[in-house]
Protein backbone atom coordinates (compact mmCIF):
# COMPACT_ATOMS: atom_id res chain seq x y z
CA UNK A 1 0.00 0.00 0.00
CA UNK A 2 1.19 3.65 -0.88
CA UNK A 3 2.53 5.49 2.44
CA UNK A 4 2.59 9.02 2.66
CA UNK A 5 3.80 10.72 5.73
CA UNK A 6 4.79 14.01 5.27
CA UNK A 7 4.77 15.52 8.31
CA UNK A 8 6.94 12.33 9.24
CA UNK A 9 10.23 13.51 10.37
CA UNK A 10 13.12 10.66 9.60
CA UNK A 11 15.53 9.70 12.76
CA UNK A 12 19.19 9.07 12.57
CA UNK A 13 20.62 5.72 12.74
CA UNK A 14 24.13 5.23 13.16
CA UNK A 15 25.88 4.50 10.28
CA UNK A 16 26.83 0.73 9.53
CA UNK A 17 30.41 0.85 9.35
CA UNK A 18 31.31 3.61 11.76
CA UNK A 19 28.84 3.56 14.10
CA UNK A 20 28.30 7.90 13.37
CA UNK A 21 26.35 9.11 10.17
CA UNK A 22 27.19 12.54 9.77
CA UNK A 23 24.62 13.00 7.64
CA UNK A 24 22.03 12.30 9.93
CA UNK A 25 23.51 11.73 13.25
CA UNK A 26 21.21 10.01 16.44
CA UNK A 27 19.78 6.93 17.40
CA UNK A 28 16.96 5.13 15.57
CA UNK A 29 14.36 4.67 18.22
CA UNK A 30 14.41 3.56 21.80
CA UNK A 31 17.53 2.87 23.23
CA UNK A 32 21.02 1.82 21.32
CA UNK A 33 21.06 0.05 17.94
CA UNK A 34 24.63 0.08 17.43
CA UNK A 35 25.83 -2.60 14.56
CA UNK A 36 27.85 -5.39 15.56
CA UNK A 37 30.07 -5.87 12.56
CA UNK A 38 30.54 -4.19 9.17
CA UNK A 39 28.20 -4.49 6.45
CA UNK A 40 28.18 -3.89 2.71
CA UNK A 41 25.44 -4.57 -0.12
CA UNK A 42 25.16 -7.57 -1.42
CA UNK A 43 24.38 -9.23 -4.71
CA UNK A 44 21.47 -10.93 -4.92
CA UNK A 45 19.47 -12.70 -7.56
CA UNK A 46 15.50 -12.93 -8.20
CA UNK A 47 13.87 -15.26 -10.55
CA UNK A 48 13.64 -13.50 -13.78
CA UNK A 49 15.29 -10.46 -12.88
CA UNK A 50 18.75 -8.97 -13.59
CA UNK A 51 21.00 -9.31 -10.11
CA UNK A 52 20.37 -6.25 -7.82
CA UNK A 53 22.10 -5.06 -4.47
CA UNK A 54 20.19 -4.91 -1.60
CA UNK A 55 21.40 -2.30 0.74
CA UNK A 56 21.08 -3.26 4.10
CA UNK A 57 21.92 -2.52 8.00
CA UNK A 58 22.34 -5.10 10.84
CA UNK A 59 22.18 -4.43 14.54
CA UNK A 60 21.97 -6.22 17.51
CA UNK A 61 22.15 -9.67 18.35
CA UNK A 62 19.94 -12.75 18.83
CA UNK A 63 17.63 -14.45 16.49
CA UNK A 64 17.39 -12.73 13.15
CA UNK A 65 14.95 -10.67 12.11
CA UNK A 66 14.28 -8.73 8.72
CA UNK A 67 12.82 -5.64 8.47
CA UNK A 68 10.81 -4.08 5.29
CA UNK A 69 9.76 -0.96 4.83
CA UNK A 70 6.81 0.39 2.89
CA UNK A 71 6.36 2.10 -0.50
CA UNK A 72 8.72 5.32 -0.91
CA UNK A 73 10.47 4.89 2.11
CA UNK A 74 13.84 4.08 3.45
CA UNK A 75 15.02 2.08 6.76
CA UNK A 76 15.00 5.68 8.60
CA UNK A 77 12.04 7.26 7.56
CA UNK A 78 10.22 3.37 8.28
CA UNK A 79 11.70 2.33 11.71
CA UNK A 80 13.40 5.49 13.45
CA UNK A 81 10.51 4.96 16.12
CA UNK A 82 11.17 1.01 16.48
CA UNK A 83 14.47 -0.06 15.27
CA UNK A 84 16.29 0.29 18.73
CA UNK A 85 13.75 -1.40 20.50
CA UNK A 86 13.37 -4.44 18.03
CA UNK A 87 17.56 -4.97 18.15
CA UNK A 88 17.40 -5.14 21.92
CA UNK A 89 16.36 -8.56 21.19
CA UNK A 90 17.20 -9.33 18.02
CA UNK A 91 19.62 -9.53 15.27
CA UNK A 92 17.66 -6.75 13.21
CA UNK A 93 18.37 -6.51 9.31
CA UNK A 94 16.83 -3.86 7.99
CA UNK A 95 16.92 -4.11 4.23
CA UNK A 96 15.86 -1.22 1.55
CA UNK A 97 13.93 -2.68 -1.57
CA UNK A 98 14.07 -2.42 -4.93
CA UNK A 99 14.24 1.36 -6.07
CA UNK A 100 14.11 2.27 -2.41
CA UNK A 101 16.63 4.49 -0.54
CA UNK A 102 20.35 3.33 -0.91
CA UNK A 103 19.29 0.24 -3.19
CA UNK A 104 19.05 1.24 -7.04
CA UNK A 105 16.27 0.36 -9.16
CA UNK A 106 16.16 -2.41 -12.07
CA UNK A 107 14.73 -1.78 -15.45
CA UNK A 108 11.64 -4.04 -14.60
CA UNK A 109 8.51 -2.90 -12.61
CA UNK A 110 7.92 -3.54 -8.88
CA UNK A 111 6.14 -6.93 -7.88
CA UNK A 112 6.13 -8.27 -4.61
CA UNK A 113 7.07 -11.31 -6.19
CA UNK A 114 10.47 -10.91 -7.16
CA UNK A 115 11.03 -8.25 -3.99
CA UNK A 116 10.76 -11.56 -1.94
CA UNK A 117 13.00 -13.01 -3.93
CA UNK A 118 15.56 -10.59 -3.80
CA UNK A 119 15.28 -11.05 0.23
CA UNK A 120 15.85 -14.58 0.06
CA UNK A 121 18.80 -14.16 -2.40
CA UNK A 122 19.94 -11.40 -0.03
CA UNK A 123 19.59 -14.48 3.27
CA UNK A 124 21.75 -16.84 1.07
CA UNK A 125 24.43 -14.57 0.96
CA UNK A 126 24.34 -13.46 4.63
CA UNK A 127 24.59 -17.73 5.71
CA UNK A 128 21.12 -16.95 7.40
CA UNK A 129 19.17 -19.90 6.81
CA UNK A 130 16.35 -18.86 8.14
CA UNK A 131 14.97 -15.59 9.63
CA UNK A 132 11.47 -13.60 11.45
CA UNK A 133 10.30 -10.87 8.70
CA UNK A 134 8.79 -7.86 9.78
CA UNK A 135 7.23 -5.59 7.14
CA UNK A 136 5.02 -2.29 7.07
CA UNK A 137 2.28 -1.87 4.44
CA UNK A 138 4.03 -2.89 1.38
CA UNK A 139 6.89 -4.24 3.30
CA UNK A 140 4.09 -6.24 4.89
CA UNK A 141 2.90 -8.27 1.04
CA UNK A 142 6.52 -8.32 0.69
CA UNK A 143 6.55 -10.89 3.60
CA UNK A 144 3.79 -12.77 2.73
CA UNK A 145 4.94 -13.26 -0.32
CA UNK A 146 8.46 -14.76 1.24
CA UNK A 147 6.49 -17.01 2.96
CA UNK A 148 4.69 -18.22 0.32
CA UNK A 149 7.72 -18.51 -2.23
CA UNK A 150 9.90 -19.12 0.22
CA UNK A 151 8.64 -20.96 2.97
CA UNK A 152 11.51 -22.57 4.39
CA UNK A 153 13.56 -19.33 5.33
CA UNK A 154 10.79 -17.62 6.96
CA UNK A 155 10.67 -18.39 11.01
CA UNK A 156 7.69 -16.24 11.63
CA UNK A 157 6.07 -13.00 10.48
CA UNK A 158 5.02 -10.13 11.98
CA UNK A 159 2.83 -8.28 9.01
CA UNK A 160 2.21 -4.37 9.66
CA UNK A 161 -0.86 -3.04 7.51
CA UNK A 162 -0.39 -5.59 5.18
CA UNK A 163 -2.89 -6.96 2.48
CA UNK A 164 -3.13 -10.39 0.70
CA UNK A 165 -5.70 -9.19 -1.63
CA UNK A 166 -7.00 -5.86 -3.46
CA UNK A 167 -10.10 -6.37 -2.85
CA UNK A 168 -9.58 -5.93 1.19
CA UNK A 169 -8.49 -2.35 0.55
CA UNK A 170 -10.88 1.16 1.58
CA UNK A 171 -13.25 2.05 -0.69
CA UNK A 172 -11.16 5.08 -2.49
CA UNK A 173 -7.82 3.28 -2.61
CA UNK A 174 -7.23 2.91 -5.50
CA UNK A 175 -8.62 5.94 -6.92
CA UNK A 176 -6.56 7.66 -4.93
CA UNK A 177 -3.56 5.61 -6.22
CA UNK A 178 -4.56 6.31 -9.89
CA UNK A 179 -4.23 9.89 -9.45
CA UNK A 180 -1.59 9.84 -7.47
CA UNK A 181 1.38 12.20 -9.16
CA UNK A 182 5.24 13.26 -7.55
CA UNK A 183 3.90 16.49 -7.30
CA UNK A 184 1.30 15.40 -4.32
CA UNK A 185 5.15 14.77 -2.47
CA UNK A 186 6.13 18.28 -2.97
CA UNK A 187 7.86 19.55 0.32
CA UNK A 188 7.41 15.74 2.19
CA UNK A 189 10.63 14.92 4.34
CA UNK A 190 10.50 11.20 2.62
CA UNK A 191 11.25 12.55 -0.87
CA UNK A 192 14.41 14.58 0.92
CA UNK A 193 15.44 11.38 2.27
CA UNK A 194 15.36 10.04 -0.96
CA UNK A 195 17.00 11.88 -3.20
CA UNK A 196 20.10 11.99 -0.53
CA UNK A 197 20.47 7.93 -0.60
CA UNK A 198 19.32 7.02 -3.95
CA UNK A 199 22.10 6.33 -5.87
CA UNK A 200 20.07 7.33 -9.45
CA UNK A 201 17.24 9.60 -7.68
CA UNK A 202 14.00 9.69 -10.03
CA UNK A 203 11.19 9.97 -7.98
CA UNK A 204 9.01 10.30 -10.55
CA UNK A 205 9.56 6.83 -11.91
CA UNK A 206 9.36 5.31 -8.50
CA UNK A 207 5.97 6.74 -8.14
CA UNK A 208 5.20 5.52 -11.82
CA UNK A 209 6.67 2.06 -10.41
CA UNK A 210 4.42 1.86 -7.17
CA UNK A 211 1.18 3.16 -8.92
CA UNK A 212 1.69 0.15 -11.41
CA UNK A 213 2.01 -2.20 -8.71
CA UNK A 214 -0.84 -0.67 -6.69
CA UNK A 215 -2.95 -0.94 -9.77
CA UNK A 216 -2.69 -4.56 -10.55
CA UNK A 217 -5.02 -7.12 -8.98
CA UNK A 218 -3.82 -9.44 -6.77
CA UNK A 219 -5.50 -12.05 -4.50
CA UNK A 220 -3.43 -14.68 -2.37
CA UNK A 221 -5.88 -14.34 0.83
CA UNK A 222 -6.98 -18.17 0.02
CA UNK A 223 -2.81 -19.20 -0.67
CA UNK A 224 -2.17 -17.63 2.48
CA UNK A 225 -3.53 -21.47 3.96
CA UNK A 226 -0.05 -22.78 2.64
CA UNK A 227 2.23 -20.28 5.08
CA UNK A 228 3.82 -22.77 7.53
CA UNK A 229 5.47 -20.11 9.41
CA UNK A 230 2.89 -18.34 12.77
CA UNK A 231 1.75 -14.74 11.78
CA UNK A 232 0.69 -11.66 13.92
CA UNK A 233 -1.31 -9.44 11.41
CA UNK A 234 -1.26 -5.70 13.29
CA UNK A 235 -3.41 -3.03 11.24
CA UNK A 236 -5.34 0.20 12.49
CA UNK A 237 -8.74 0.28 13.05
CA UNK A 238 -9.22 3.11 10.33
CA UNK A 239 -6.54 1.06 8.12
CA UNK A 240 -6.44 1.06 4.65
CA UNK A 241 -6.89 -2.26 5.08
CA UNK A 242 -10.16 -3.28 5.76
CA UNK A 243 -11.50 -5.15 9.08
CA UNK A 244 -13.15 -7.78 7.10
CA UNK A 245 -10.12 -7.94 5.13
CA UNK A 246 -7.69 -8.57 8.01
CA UNK A 247 -10.67 -11.04 9.13
CA UNK A 248 -10.06 -12.92 6.33
CA UNK A 249 -6.40 -13.78 6.79
CA UNK A 250 -6.38 -14.38 10.12
CA UNK A 251 -9.10 -16.86 9.73
CA UNK A 252 -6.76 -18.40 6.56
CA UNK A 253 -3.64 -18.32 8.66
CA UNK A 254 -5.17 -20.48 10.81
CA UNK A 255 -6.42 -18.04 13.33
CA UNK A 256 -9.79 -19.32 15.25
CA UNK A 257 -11.63 -18.36 17.60
CA UNK A 258 -12.92 -19.51 21.14
CA UNK A 259 -9.02 -19.89 22.13
CA UNK A 260 -10.42 -21.41 25.84
CA UNK A 261 -11.61 -24.62 23.89
CA UNK A 262 -9.37 -24.65 21.01
CA UNK A 263 -6.44 -23.74 22.18
CA UNK A 264 -4.04 -20.70 21.27
CA UNK A 265 -4.31 -19.19 17.54
CA UNK A 266 -1.32 -20.61 15.07
CA UNK A 267 -1.50 -16.92 14.17
CA UNK A 268 -2.61 -14.14 15.74
CA UNK A 269 -4.35 -10.68 15.25
CA UNK A 270 -4.46 -7.35 17.02
CA UNK A 271 -5.96 -4.05 15.73
CA UNK A 272 -5.20 -0.76 17.53
CA UNK A 273 -7.86 1.64 18.18
CA UNK A 274 -7.81 4.94 16.69
CA UNK A 275 -5.30 3.89 14.40
CA UNK A 276 -4.93 5.02 10.54
CA UNK A 277 -2.50 3.37 8.40
CA UNK A 278 0.22 6.22 8.45
CA UNK A 279 0.09 6.86 12.25
CA UNK A 280 0.55 3.33 13.11
CA UNK A 281 4.21 3.60 13.03
CA UNK A 282 4.46 7.35 12.55
CA UNK A 283 3.16 8.04 16.21
CA UNK A 284 5.82 6.79 18.55
CA UNK A 285 2.71 5.81 21.02
CA UNK A 286 1.40 3.59 18.68
CA UNK A 287 4.85 2.55 16.86
CA UNK A 288 5.55 1.49 20.87
CA UNK A 289 2.64 -1.03 20.95
CA UNK A 290 3.68 -2.12 17.77
CA UNK A 291 7.24 -3.04 19.05
CA UNK A 292 6.05 -4.61 22.38
CA UNK A 293 3.39 -7.19 20.32
CA UNK A 294 6.23 -8.03 17.89
CA UNK A 295 9.07 -8.60 20.41
CA UNK A 296 6.32 -10.79 22.10
CA UNK A 297 5.26 -12.69 19.35
CA UNK A 298 8.98 -13.22 18.43
CA UNK A 299 9.91 -14.30 21.33
CA UNK A 300 6.82 -16.51 22.43
CA UNK A 301 7.18 -20.39 22.66
CA UNK A 302 6.28 -21.71 18.95
CA UNK A 303 2.54 -22.61 19.05
CA UNK A 304 1.47 -26.41 18.31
Amino acid sequence: MVTQPAAWRPGGIAHPKTGNDNENAGTCGRGSAHPFFTIAPATVSAEEAEPLELHHQVYGEGPPLVLLHGAFMTIETNWSTSLGELARSNKVIAVELQGHGRTADRATGLSYETMADDVAGLLDKLGVKKASVMGYSMGGNVALQLALRHPDRVERIVAVSAAASDKGLAVGHKDMVQHMTADMFTGAPMVAEYQKRSPKPDFPALVDKVKQMELKPFDWTVDLAKVKAPVLLIAGDADVVTLGHLADMHAALGGHANGDVNGPSRSQLLVLPDTTHMGILADPAKAQQVVVAANAFLSAPAPN
